[in-house]
């Protein structure tokens, strides 16, 4: 069986578990569902990077800011054990949007993720085939390049029609990669399973 990578952007991934949870956050296993992943594509996942920034902190943090930093510091640390995955973090930047409302953004987690997908030629030279969990159109120029140098990327991901939705999906981004995976409610529900 040949070897792949998968790579997760946690920004998403919450997104999509709060979707299928409709509203409440459905649990995962990020490493089942990414070995059952590689398994649907007939690979064999040898390395997980996971893509996320640490909650938004105030020079003198609030008590509910303190909470949402201890429970993060909790799952990465539980997380960080397995020797099979990789955490990468950027940083969260809270702005103002045009009516005044506080908003949240991570800042340096796509940089990151276009950067480590850049290096499966030099590091992974084996690596023939990638998994990319995401639906973010930034990464189109770093997957055609990965492309130019026989390695395909199969993404999974899931998408909607709606403009501006958070998952609103590029043509782009769906005609760039090799192949397309839609995930559902029930990939979350067998990746506990697998537990």
């Amino acid at each position: 069986m040949n070897e792949t990578i998968v790579f997760i952007d946690a920004g998403f991934i919450s997104k999509l578990s709060k979707h299928f949870g409709n509203g409440a956050y459905l649990k995962n296993d990020l490493i089942n569902i990414s070995k059952i992943f590689s398994q649907k594509e007939k690979l064999e996942c040898i390395q997980i990077y996971y893509y996320t920034a640490p909650p938004f902190q105030s020079d003198k943090p609030k008590k509910q800011e303190q909470i949402r930093r201890e429970n993060y510091d909790l799952f990465i640390n539980k997380l960080s054990k397995h020797h099979i995955i990789k955490i990468r973090e950027g940083r969260c930047q809270k702005i103002k949007n045009k009516h005044g409302e506080e908003e949240y953004h991570q800042k340096g987690v796509d940089t990151l993720l276009t950067m480590d997908l850049m290096t499966v030629p030099l590091k992974h030279k084996s690596i023939k085939k990638i998994i990319l969990i995401a639906c973010d159109s930034d990464f189109v120029p770093v997957i055609k390049n990965l492309d130019s140098l026989n390695v395909q990327t199969i993404l999974f991901t899931y998408f909607d029609r709606q403009r501006n939705s958070n998952f609103s999906s590029s043509n782009e981004l769906i005609q760039t990669v090799s192949k397309v995976n839609i995930i559902t409610q029930k990939d979350f529900n067998n990746s506990l399973k697998n537990n």
